[in-house]
């Protein structure tokens, strides 16, 4: 596994964040052979673990202690961690790994966090940067993972979420950070893998307008402290306002509204992705095109009516939507009074996957995660799975039982990537038709949606693997390309931000 070792950079009064950083990961693993597939969890997303041993070497802890016992991250929640932090008066704190692979601890009362890092083979997978502070205004968690930049800043959305330990906390933002590389990789875009996370507050207080909005400000000047290491976006739990709160605070962020000069709501471009990864699907599987299918989708929500607009379009067979939120239903069946029978919405339970055993021929998982698993996948009846939904599958292995199902996986991060892909190249202006984001959806550039599903497919035919070890294995090697101007800036400023005392300058 991967070799290194703790140490304790600054004295346990004056820490402010968390930080993990290896500046120089991609010169010491880019021939290492692919030894295992992760495994997963509901809001992660997949991905595979690279190793050079089978044996995990020692770690040495040493570092500076208050009289403090450590923060247990197994079972401690985030909102108790804060309550932790203040305690101590610390509102950052880091870790971070050096080029020679020691990891600099900067708080050993926190060293139970280290765990994850040590006896992890799931999760860490030599994340550039994880970073952790308590917001001034709101006394919130607030979090940003960063993975591989190897291409670019890293990129990917703001999660809102309410986690029920540090360790959740901070696993789901490293799966996450990974993830987004990996999507971004294999869309093309010169960007790494980044993700923000924050944590829910006690008492539902986020859904206060007033403290919601002073969250989002906190957000702002987080980010804008990282320096452009990593540009956020939108994700669960956050909408175009509350981005247009964050920018109010710094400039690394996208996704914004289309009034302050942003690309708006991505679930168009998402619902077009998805429908153009269903499409070269199809056509490698010599079945058409999308008239006279008939397709399930699991989710009635934003990019879910974008793909039914296109089925519709498309001459599509019969859509059955089902949905745990009747709103959602009552609204997709205004928009769309015209379709007749081809269109049938029902009502279920939030975890009702019933619908996985309904013959078609396209299921398309556009809600919650973890419903391609041992329960669901031997009722399908389906020849291809395909949907906007993160983090489908169980665990990396329900890949495989798909496959020996007969049933062809389109992996989700391939087909749902458009909505990094709307906001990633927002500071480059924006045209009404632009070629930058049509591409995706063309049938001749070759990291198209649609030529990227066909010549995934086929690797993995050729190969004898699943789709998603082919994926991720094309994500991976495309993740080590070097920016063609700006190669290694983000590690170059996480490595600015350490000799600089960033930890010191939330005080």
């Amino acid at each position: 596994m991967m070799a290194f070792r703790f140490t304790s950079l600054i004295s346990s009064n004056s820490i402010q964040g968390v930080l993990i950083a290896h500046g120089h990961l991609s010169r010491s693993i880019g021939s290492r052979r692919l030894d295992s597939i992760r495994n997963a969890r509901p809001y992660s997303i997949l991905f595979e673990k690279y190793s050079t041993d089978s044996v995990r070497p020692n770690v040495n802890v040493t570092g500076t202690s208050s009289s403090a016992s450590s923060f247990d991250f197994s079972s401690g929640s985030p909102n108790d961690f804060v309550k932790c932090l203040n305690d101590r008066n610390i509102s950052r704190c880091f870790w971070v790994t050096k080029p020679d692979g020691n990891v600099i601890c900067s708080h050993s009362d926190l060293l139970d966090a280290n765990s994850i890092f040590e006896k992890d083979d799931r999760d860490y997978n030599g994340h550039e940067g994880v970073f952790l502070q308590v917001g001034r205004r709101t006394n919130t968690l607030q979090g940003a993972f960063v993975w591989r930049t190897n291409r670019g800043q890293a990129c990917g959305g703001i999660r809102l979420w309410d986690y029920n330990s540090m360790d959740a906390f901070i696993r789901d933002g490293l799966r996450l950070g990974q993830g987004m590389g990996l999507k971004s990789a294999l869309a093309g875009l010169w960007a790494g893998g980044g993700k923000g996370v924050v944590q829910i507050p006690e008492g539902d207080r986020h859904k206060d307008p007033e403290f919601r909005t002073a969250m989002f400000h906190d957000y702002g000047e987080f980010l804008s402290s990282l320096n452009g290491c990593y540009v956020a976006a939108e994700d669960v739990g956050l909408n175009v306002n509350d981005l247009d709160d964050v920018l109010r605070y710094t400039r690394y962020t996208t996704c914004i509204s289309e009034t302050k000069g942003g690309s708006g709501n991505p679930s168009v471009a998402t619902g077009k992705g998805v429908i153009c990864a269903m499409e070269g699907a199809l056509d490698y599987l010599n079945m058409g095109t999308l008239s006279g299918k008939s397709v399930v989708i699991q989710g009635g929500g934003n990019v879910a009516t974008v793909i039914v607009e296109g089925f519709l379009q498309r001459g599509i067979g019969s859509i059955l939507v089902t949905e745990c939120h009747l709103d959602n239903l009552e609204r997709m069946k205004k928009q769309f009074p015209d379709a007749g029978d081809k269109l049938k919405l029902e009502k279920v339970d939030i975890d009702d996957n019933s619908v996985y055993s309904t013959p078609c021929d396209i299921i398309s998982p556009c809600a919650l995660g973890n419903v391609l698993n041992p329960s669901t996948i031997p009722g399908i009846k389906a020849s291809i799975v395909c949907g906007a939904a993160n983090n489908q599958l169980g665990c990396p292995e329900d890949s495989q039982l798909l496959t020996d199902n007969g049933i062809v996986y389109v992996v989700d991060f391939l087909a749902n990537r458009m909505g990094i892909v709307n906001c990633a190249n927002e500071t480059y202006g924006r045209l009404t038709s632009d070629p930058a984001i049509e591409r995706h959806f063309g049938r001749n550039w070759e990291n198209s949606v649609f030529l990227m599903t066909k010549a995934t497919l086929a690797k993995a035919d050729k190969e004898g693997i699943t789709t998603h070890e082919a994926a991720n294995q094309i994500a991976d090697e495309l993740s080590r390309e070097l920016h063609p101007i700006w190669p290694r800036r983000s590690q170059q400023i996480i490595e600015s931000l350490v000799e600089e005392g960033w930890h010191n300058n939330g005080v």
